[in-house]
């Protein structure tokens, strides 16, 4: 075959041609890729993925494990369970389970992997004992492949909506367990949820990919990564050099940048805000049991409660996108529309309160009483600056009226840690919202693990906790709320949770993600809904 001059300039041509076509594919198939990925910024590292476990992000292990029902607003719905039945007396549920999933690691999902998992829970029940159901369990039984039998030692209507939560009551591959238990750790992260975890740097990032065996069908979003910064600036100009894409409210109620900063991200046009209905309530507990400190009296704790300018708050701090909370639980949880006594801002009637339990005052010298000084400790989240504004707002308000209030900043999983010792004073904390209030807020009174050394210190505490086992267990509406009103007038009496906020779940992402959505719980981000627009650009 011979060649001239005309055929070689076709041929040169043709394959410049190819080479530009190969170039603009493999350039479309580099940016879809990059438009399928999302970087989150993460105030705290993700921890033990250890799901029977607590000091892990429930952000990230909702991301990878599944209960068998789901919270919605419609009510309890199916998720790893197709359906149930509830026996007559209220002590048998029956679950029918899907029989399309599989563990990330390929073992199957049935009726044994679901026993071995709750039989593992209960083993290391003293650490459960909060969720009340914890208790009530008497068996576990796989009827067959995929049908599931509990029964329990006594009716309970939390049931199902314990066995919603995001953890501890969801699945991981058997093949993880350690000696046939998950108490002392696991071997492995293989949940049946829409991603999985990929690669972990402690106190770095974290990789979470999409589970392309999803029975929900593989997610849009292919790869989050979680990445632990600071709150404040260095977050904002993560953002704005393009080295995050999304920050949100997480899981201990800590907020990455302020909302003035947020707001402007968002009127220049490249980010949008997402906000949640409210959520959940914002507060300062209290520690009744603590009988070295002042915290112990409850004049000293309904003083407090007249320092906080709720109205300040809810505009100075947070721009009127939280509203102020006069009580522990919002008229719209089930069973608090319950008329209380309304304490307000009023510093007079904090001194009142004080001279009248015998805390004397001597010109601009602390308050004191047999020779103590009327000084506390307040624990705020380090990574918050919400909280932090609150605490310093809130110990100015103090001192005017002869309170001392030191404030100490720690990570999360430290104040979490000292509400189940008892080793506080007054912190910050957050009821545990719609998805699962008022019962566990309530439970949590009375659990070791949790608010017990708060409320342990109040008149008549067995008193409180005759009437949380009792509404637990209530089979009629009408003694249920009976119940519950008892309970609320008490923790209100004795101001053990003073609220401050009403908080709402809070994203702030680029204006081309699409799909953001909440669950019926602040601990969640359902990221399997979302999808990047395709016009949105690579970073």
């Amino acid at each position: 075959m011979k060649f001239n001059s005309y055929t070689l300039i076709l041929c040169a041509i043709f394959v410049f041609v190819l080479a530009g076509c190969a170039g603009e594919k493999k350039g479309a198939s580099e940016n879809e890729a990059q438009q399928s990925k999302l970087v989150v910024a993460v105030s705290k590292d993700i921890n033990d993925m250890n799901p029977h476990l607590y000091p892990g992000s429930m952000f990230a292990q909702g991301m990878v494990y599944e209960s068998l029902v789901e919270n919605t607003t419609q009510g309890i719905q199916p998720l790893l369970a197709e359906s149930w039945d509830i026996s007559e007396d209220g002590t048998v549920y029956t679950f029918r389970l899907r029989k399309d999933v599989v563990f990330h690691d390929g073992e199957p999902f049935n009726a044994e992997a679901v026993k071995l998992n709750m039989e593992a829970v209960q083993r290391n029940g003293e650490r459960h004992a909060w969720i009340k159901l914890s208790t009530k369990l008497k068996e576990i039984v796989a009827e067959d492949e995929y049908t599931l039998r509990l029964v329990l030692s006594e009716p309970y209507y939390p049931t199902l909506l314990e066995l919603s939560m995001t953890r501890p009551y969801v699945f991981l591959s058997p093949k993880d367990f350690v000696n046939g238990e998950t108490k002392d750790g696991v071997a492995g992260h293989h949940g049946t949820g829409p991603y999985q975890l990929k690669e972990h740097v402690t106190e770095q990032y974290a990789v979470f990919t999409a589970n392309e065996r999803y029975w929900g069908g593989a997610p849009t979003i292919k790869e989050i990564t979680t990445k632990v910064m600071p709150a404040g600036e260095t977050t904002l100009l993560a953002l704005q050099k393009g080295e995050i894409d999304l920050i949100f409210t997480d899981d201990r109620g800590a907020d990455s940048i302020d909302v003035e900063s947020m707001q402007r991200l968002a009127d220049e046009g490249d980010y949008q805000i997402v906000r949640s209905e409210p959520m959940n309530t914002k507060m300062i507990v209290a520690n009744s049991g603590n009988a070295d400190s002042p915290i112990s009296e409850l004049a000293v704790r309904q003083a407090l409660w007249h320092l906080i300018d709720r109205e300040l708050i809810s505009n100075s701090i947070f721009q009127g996108t939280e509203s102020p909370a006069e009580t522990l639980f919002s008229a719209n949880v089930n069973y608090a529309n319950v008329s209380l006594d309304k304490r307000g801002y009023d510093p007079a009637k904090a001194v009142e309160l004080l001279r009248g339990a015998g805390w004397q005052a001597e010109g601009d010298a602390l308050r004191k009483k047999n020779d103590r000084s009327l000084a506390m400790k307040l624990y705020y989240d380090a990574n918050s600056p919400t909280q932090k504004t609150q605490a310093e707002w809130l110990q100015s308000e103090a001192r005017k009226v002869g309170m001392q209030l030191d404030l100490i900043g720690e990570e999360s999983s430290s104040i979490a840690s000292r509400r189940s010792t008892g080793e506080y004073e007054l912190m910050f904390n957050q009821t545990w919202g719609l998805a699962y209030d008022p019962q566990s807020t309530v439970s949590a009174f009375a659990a070791g693990s949790s608010y017990l050394n708060a409320t342990k210190g109040i008149a008549d505490a067995q008193q409180l906790y005759d009437w949380i086992e009792a509404v637990m267990v209530s089979r009629d509406e009408e003694s249920r709320q009976d119940l519950y009103s008892s309970i609320f007038r008490k923790v209100h009496e004795e101001a053990i949770f003073i609220p401050l906020t009403n908080g709402r779940v809070t994203v702030l992402a680029p204006s081309a993600l699409s799909g953001i959505s909440f669950k019926q719980t602040q601990f969640e981000l359902p990221f399997e809904r979302m999808q990047l627009l395709a016009s949105a650009e690579g970073k």
